[in-house]
């Protein structure tokens, strides 16, 4: 009888949910759906605000269940929706309430085309799980496009002000993001690094100066940060496939 009721126990603990990082997936949608909402209501600021602190609940879920060894195949799938709603949805409603509603057709294509390519990513994420140990990722990852998008709308705003009329640049911005997130460039993730290992004293002195940076202009900042990321992925792929067909010619010669 008491075998039945541990192994009853035992069913019922495998069949639970781990509850801190899920319940900080879910923060991370609710930023995103109130993200959206704030888009609809003309509150781009606010919308932009929300889709970073998502973000930061994302990374924070990840961190939470690596730490606390409650890593599960729900909690992968769950955290994939939500950073479809977070990251793929919301900068979408964002990006064509705020710039690309004058384009017409050509504005919602390229918000869409956002969203798709965001799922496509995270489905291509959740298949290769598991089958590579690489901390790395192949294309751009979903949180740092939609960092890219959100900063953007911050940036202009502190630094041109409301927004009028057609603005070409702005919209190939998700054009130029979806494309790099179903690409198969190289991008790397913070996984790469391990807190507990040592690191040189500059490194400290250096992250102190870009906290101070963005306490004093954190529209500006986070803009900087978000583009060299997505910058940096396309130069260090294209030096790659430099040395590698150099290399190539070399040895056939």
């Amino acid at each position: 009888m008491s075998r039945c009721l541990s192994g009853l126990k035992i069913l019922k603990m495998r069949k639970g949910i781990y509850l801190l990082p899920n319940t900080l997936t879910l923060c991370g949608m609710f930023c995103g759906f109130y993200a959206i909402l704030a888009s609809l209501k003309g509150h781009y600021i606010y919308s932009a605000w929300a889709i970073l602190i998502a973000i930061i609940f994302d990374g924070l879920d990840g961190w939470v269940a690596r730490l606390t060894h409650s890593t599960t195949r729900f909690g992968i799938e769950l955290d994939s929706l939500s950073d479809l709603v977070a990251f793929g949805i919301a900068p979408a409603v964002l990006i064509y309430s705020w710039a690309l509603q004058s384009f017409g057709r050509l504005g919602w294509g390229a918000a869409f085309l956002f969203v798709i390519c965001g799922a496509l990513r995270l489905a291509r994420f959740n298949v290769q799980m598991g089958s590579a140990e690489s901390k790395s990722f192949t294309g751009m990852p979903i949180p740092g496009a939609a960092t890219v998008m959100a900063s953007l709308v911050l940036f202009y705003d502190e630094v041109w002000g409301v927004l009028t009329g057609k603005n070409y640049v702005i919209l190939l911005f998700p054009f130029l993001l979806a494309i790099l997130m179903v690409s198969t460039l190289r991008y790397h993730g913070l996984k790469e690094i391990d807190p507990r290992s040592r690191k040189p004293f500059w490194l400290l002195v250096i992250v102190v100066i870009v906290l101070v940076l963005i306490f004093m202009h954190r529209e500006i900042v986070i803009f900087i940060f978000s583009m060299a990321y997505m910058l940096w992925g396309i130069i260090e792929n294209a030096v790659l496939f430099y040395r590698k067909r150099k290399l190539n010619r070399l040895s056939s010669t």
